[in-house]
């Protein structure tokens, strides 16, 4: 995989070429930054720039007044090859918080591992209504300690106004939730993005998390997509380096809180 390339198709097709991540949601092009609009439950944010030291923070500036006068805190999403090259820096003397650093990883899913099944005694189910979204809610609050509201909140919008542009999938030991995943899947491009996988504490290091990588790839191959893409953290980069994704830059998402 030439790696410098899938990064500017990946820029071109998801960064600047971005599409609603839910049905309440926009997305605005306004100079050389393109960012999503949304309501206060939804993301709203900076998807993509082309800023260079002389235009920067003006445009960080004019983001601020957009956002602010909409009540809306709002998450930068600032990319390692990014420029200028200061740009967090910048971010952060405007009054943002940078958030844990991340890695873009990206697999050309015919070359994936998919083999992977879920551990005795855990079956994987679909997501397609609201009980099922209430699960993965569980799984998330769970597996992240943070909040699910906004992720039950677009995952519900997507599934009933977009159902062929979302996978959704749920592992359950007996009845009890143990791990969830989606996908989303952005019609005209070769993308599909793996996010929200998390797993109960109690039951990680199992291979639940990497079945359910492969069940999703799986999916992505049936509705032939050809890339796969993660926003990884630490403790799932080495999976997915060995089911055949590659690291090509970092993300590091930075938020303003009006």
């Amino acid at each position: 995989m030439d790696h410098a390339s899938i990064l500017a198709l990946y820029d071109r097709d998801m960064r600047e070429g971005a599409q609603p991540d839910s049905p309440d949601a926009r997305v605005e092009r306004i100079g050389r930054v393109v960012r999503q609009v949304s309501s206060a439950r939804g993301w709203n944010g900076v998807v993509w720039s082309d800023l260079d030291a002389a235009s920067a923070d003006a445009a960080i500036t004019e983001q601020i007044a957009h956002f602010t006068g909409l009540g809306h805190e709002f998450e930068w999403k600032l990319y390692g090859h990014d420029l200028p090259v200061d740009l967090g820096q910048r971010l952060r003397d405007a009054g943002f918080t940078a958030q844990p650093e991340e890695t873009l990883m990206i697999g050309e899913v015919a070359a994936l591992t998919l083999d992977a099944e879920p551990p005795e005694g855990i079956r994987v189910l679909p997501v397609t209504d609201t009980k099922g979204v209430d699960l993965v809610a569980e799984v998330h609050e769970k597996a992240f300690g943070t909040d699910s509201s906004r992720m039950r909140h677009q995952l519900l919008a997507r599934l009933a106004a977009d159902p062929d542009t979302v996978v959704a999938v749920v592992a359950l030991a007996g009845d009890t939730p143990v791990s969830a995943a989606r996908m989303e899947m952005v019609p005209g491009t070769r993308f599909a993005g793996l996010w929200g996988g998390g797993t109960v504490e109690a039951w990680r290091g199992r291979g639940i998390y990497r079945a359910l990588v492969a069940h999703r790839a799986r999916a992505a191959v049936e509705r032939g997509y050809r890339y796969l893409q993660v926003d990884a953290m630490s403790a799932s980069r080495p999976i997915l380096e060995r089911l055949g994704f590659a690291p090509l830059t970092t993300t590091t998402p930075y938020v303003y809180v009006p």
